[in-house]
Parts: structure tokens; sequence; C-alpha cells
């Protein structure tokens, strides 16, 4: 069984309610026609009427075909600028109705690809708790009874499914056509407003209001049918009907301020009606809210957070427990200490090894002056140990690696009588002079070293600071993925731009079953199939037009989806300009793989 939604009492009075809010404000409207202040209120109550949907209007949506080329079409706008506002308003409402049906349709045909299993799972766990405890106690008779009752919720499941898909495609289908009729009338009128503007004014004030009564017949006629046969339990029993322009105004060929503004203010009712009836209808059909469809785990983490709560109670000095000061305590200084240590420190030292030389920096371990001293220091005790050995003065400027071989080969005479030469001979010099040239090297090797810390102290305080930077950097993606906001195609990253391409692929799949169903004679399916080319070049239009503004792309993209929105240019010239689309514009193009 389907679960009621939530406020159902409610949903019954905001129609009547809507209905009598909008009579007053356009009687109220009708002696101040030209008061801004009254139409922002009546625009601001259109608005906020339809909060039941989560719908808002948008600033942009697909053009009117009114036509450009002409140098008299800027004139008849400016004269013509009523019904081109309400035009403009009946394109948008259409265009939100559509996208709020879409979007549910889109959700219902999700779960209808989905396993048996999985459309099991829908009907028990995510349509709330009555349809959980429902659901469940029903299962567990079926299966203790009849011993089928996993198969009946399949059963179930898969026709709650289904005759959602079918409710809303039907109604998806009438507004569609009424989409194109709509705007094959303007594209019509358009040139009979260049020639005469005043008689073509009226003529299409009688058509609009002609569409909207073949729209009411045509939705009345499906909510019929469908009512009869469907299983679901709530009915709107509230029946669309659009109010009628008098015979006396639809027999006149021309018509005064006051007809003209009484029809606009009807053809406006309509529209609010029209909302009114498409909120209520919907919602019955609609997908399940998210906190419905998430109870369980909301439920979960409510019950989760009340045990921390309690827990974090009983740690409180709300009990006499100074455990959580402790540990805010002991927080604060690990988090001081790691500001310190992979902060503040690395940042001054990599500033400290940017700014100052070598020659500023503190006394390293080793000096080069101090190395000098042994150098100078074994040099000499190599001249006189040589000049002694050989009992004559040694070459002038001899080098420490010739002087040592003397030492090394004296060292290796002296080694075959070691005790003796230890006491009397020169063993003992020998080895002190040896012990000088390791300290040399010693201290060489100390002063190299420490040449290669101060080289790299740079390096070290950025790999202390590494820790740091790449906390920074889980934050700045983060932020960055927060205000992308990529899901949708008004985004800027690779799943924006695969919306964008789809909705292209959306675009050229209805331009093609549109030429199919002209070749077949079917008229009606025709003009669903070019509604539906609209609704999704309407929203290509919203997606594109701020990324091709940025690029400089959008006069010439934005005549392209106007071009492929003509009902009277030929199919194989429309694909052309899908493919065009695909390749040259910046937008629409696929990022690079990763």
């Amino acid at each position: 069984m389907d679960t009621p939604p939530e406020n159902a009492a409610g949903e019954g009075l905001k129609p009547s309610i809507s209905v009598y809010t909008d009579n007053l404000l356009n009687r109220i409207s009708s002696y101040f026609p030209d008061s801004n202040f009254l139409n922002r209120i009546s625009n601001l109550y259109r608005g906020n009427s339809s909060g039941t949907t989560k719908r808002r209007r948008r600033k942009t949506c697909l053009p009117l075909p009114f036509p450009s080329s002409s140098p008299e079409s800027t004139t008849v706008v400016c004269e013509a600028s009523r019904i081109v506002g309400v035009l403009e308003d009946i394109m948008q409402c259409t265009f939100l109705n559509l996208h709020y049906i879409q979007k549910n349709l889109e959700y219902w045909q999700t779960k209808a690809q989905g396993s048996n299993t999985q459309k099991a799972y829908f009907m028990i766990c995510q349509r709330g708790p009555n349809a959980f405890f429902n659901g469940s106690v029903q299962l567990i008779s079926d299966c203790v009874g009849e011993g089928s009752g996993v198969q009946h919720t399949y059963c179930l499941a898969s026709s709650y499914i289904s005759e959602r898909i079918t409710f809303l495609s039907g109604l998806r289908y009438h507004l569609a056509t009424f989409l194109a009729q709509i705007y094959m009338k303007v594209d019509k009128a358009g040139e009979e407003l260049v020639k005469d503007p005043e008689k073509s004014l009226s003529s299409l004030l009688v058509d609009m209001n002609g569409l909207f009564l073949k729209l009411e017949a045509s939705i009345g006629h499906f909510h019929a049918v469908r009512q009869q046969s469907s299983s679901v339990d709530e009915s709107y029993s509230f029946p669309l009907i659009f109010e009628k322009l008098p015979e006396v105004n639809q027999e006149g060929s021309q018509w005064t301020d006051c007809e003209i503004r009484d029809a606009i203010n009807l053809i406006y009712q309509n529209m609010d009606r029209l909302n009114t009836y498409l909120a209520a209808i919907v919602t019955i059909h609609r997908k399940p809210r998210r906190v419905t469809r998430y109870w369980i785990p909301y439920t979960c983490g409510i019950i989760g957070i009340s045990i921390c709560s309690l827990w974090l109670l009983r740690h409180s000095s709300l009990v006499g427990s100074s455990d959580i000061d402790n540990w805010v305590r002991e927080a604060k200084d690990s988090t001081v200490s790691f500001w310190n240590d992979h902060v503040e420190q690395p940042l001054l030292q990599i500033r400290d090894d940017l700014f100052y030389t070598f020659r500023k920096r503190q006394k390293g371990a080793m000096e080069p002056e101090e190395v000098q001293l042994t150098a100078d220091s074994l040099h000499r005790m190599l001249e006189a140990f040589t000049e002694q050995t050989k009992g004559e003065k040694p070459p002038v400027n001899p080098t420490d690696q010739e002087m040592l071989e003397i030492v090394m080969m004296r060292y290796e005479k002296e080694l075959m009588h070691p005790i003796q030469n230890l006491f009397s001979g020169e063993l003992s010099r020998a080895l002190l002079i040896q012990v000088q040239k390791l300290k040399l090297d010693i201290e060489e090797a100390m002063l190299e070293l420490d040449k290669i810390l101060r080289a790299n102290e740079i390096n070290f305080a950025i790999l202390a600071a590494l820790p740091a930077f790449f906390l920074s950097l889980f934050v700045i993606m983060l932020v960055r993925a927060w205000f992308k906001q990529d899901k949708k195609a008004e985004g800027r990253g690779r799943v924006a731009r695969i919306q964008r391409r789809l909705l292209i692929v959306e675009v050229e799949r209805k331009i093609m079953q549109l030429e199919s169903c002209q070749d077949q004679g079917q008229e009606k399916d025709a003009q669903c199939m070019l509604g539906l080319a609209l609704y999704y070049l309407d929203r290509l239009y919203c997606a594109v037009e701020g990324h091709a503004r940025a690029t400089g792309e959008w006069i010439s993209l934005r005549q392209d989806i106007i071009d492929l929105a003509k009902p009277d240019i030929q199919t194989a010239h429309k694909l052309r300009i899908t493919s065009r689309m695909e390749r040259v514009y910046d937008c629409l193009l696929p990022l690079p793989k990763r």
C-alpha cells in the first residue's frame, strides 16, 4: 500500500487558498495596472506558492522564437512587451513543471532498473517507519502462511514503481505537448507581430487560452483514466479547470487596453491553477523525501548522538568529573605543540635560510680555521721529522704526501725492533704524526658534514612542515569541492561536463525521435518529442550560459541552441549543429583523462 504524504490534511487546503489569493491579487492589480510594487508582491507570492515542490523561478530560460533579422522586430517587441512577458512566464512555468516531473520520473526509472532485492529493500526500508512496520508484518505473515512472502514483496514493489513511472510519463507527455504547441504558436505569430502587432496580440492571447483549454481536456481525461486503474489511495479531488475568455473578446478584431489586461490576468490565473494542480498531483507520485528514504541511518545517528551525549555528561563537570577539562587541556597542548613543531618553527627556519647567509648563522661544530691550524701543525711536524731523519734539509716546498711517505718508510723500518725503537728510536714520534694526520682527516670530514647540514637546513624545515602542508591541502580540497558543487550541469568539474554532454545526447535523441514520428504521421507524439527537446535545450541553455560568457563563446553558442529549437530546420542540419557543439565549445568538451 502507498504511504500517505506528510501533512495530507494541509495539502487539501492549499489549492483553494492559492486560487482565492490569486483572485484577490489580480483584482487589486487591475485597479493599479502600472504598479511595480504590486507586481513584485504578486511575483513573490507566485514563487512562494509553489514552495511545496521546492521550485523557484530562474533568471533565464530558452528565448522565444521571435524574428531577429527583421529591423522592425525591436520595435515590435517594445510595443508588445506585455504579451512577451506573459509568454516568457508561461514558458518558464512549463519548464519548471517539466523539470519537477522529470526529476521524479528519473528517480523511479532508476529504481525500476534495480534488482528485486533492491526494490524490496526500498518498499520496506525507504518509505518511512509506518511502511517498515507494515511491510515487515506483511512479509512475515506471507512467509508463515503461504510461503511466498518474498515473491509477493517483489511483485508489489515492481507494481508500485511502474505505476508511478506510467503516471509521470503520461503527465510529462501532455505537458511537453502543451509546451511544443505554445512554442510553435509563438514561432508562427512572430511574423504576424512584425506585420500587424495590434491584431496579432489579441489573436495570440486567444490562442494561448485555447491551448490552456486543450491542456485541461487532455489532463482531465488522462487523470480520469488513471484514477480508475490506479491503486494509489489518495486522489486529487480538485479538478483542473481553467478560466475561459469571454466570447465577446474572441470575436473582436481589436481589443482595448482593459480587455488585454483582463486577458493577461486570466492567463496568469490559469498558470497558477496549473502550478497548484501539478504540485498536488505530482506530490502523490513523487520520490520520497530524503529524510524518509534514509530514516534508518538518521535514527541510528540520533541514537548514537544520544549515547555519546550521555557519555559526555558522565565525564563533564556537571556531575563533578574533570575528565572533559583534562581532555580539552591535553588537546589544546597537543595542538599548540603541533603548531610549533610542524608549522611555526619550520616556517621560521625556512625564512631564516632564505634571508640569511651562512656567515650570519650560528657557529657550527667545526670551523675552517681550526682545521687549518691542525693542517699547519702536521706540516711542521712532517718537515722536522724529514729533516732529522735524512740529516739534510728537505727540498723546497715539499708536499705533505711526499713527507708522509718518508714518515711511513721510517715507521716500517722502526717496526722491525718495536720495543727498542719505542724508547730510543723514532717509532713513538712516527705514531704521534699519524695520530695528528688522523685528527686532521676527522676534522676535515666534520667540516664537510657541517657544510652539507647547513646546505640542507631548508630541506629539513620543509620536511618538518609536510604534515601541516598535507592537512592544509586536504582542507582546501574539501572547501574547493564544496564551492564547486560538481553534481549539477552548472558546475565546473568533470561531473558537470558529463552532465552537459548528456544533455546534448538527449537533445539529439529527441530530434531523431521527432523526425521518426513525423515520418509515421504521429502528430501528437511529434509535438511531445519537440516539447522534450525544448526542455533539454532549456536546461542546456541555463547550464552553459555562465561558462560560455566567461570564455567569450556565448553569442555563437546561444545562436546554435536557438537554431536547434526551431521547428522548421531540417534534422540533418540540427545533428550537424550538435556535433559541432560537442567539438568546438570549451564548456562542452570532455576533460582529459586523469
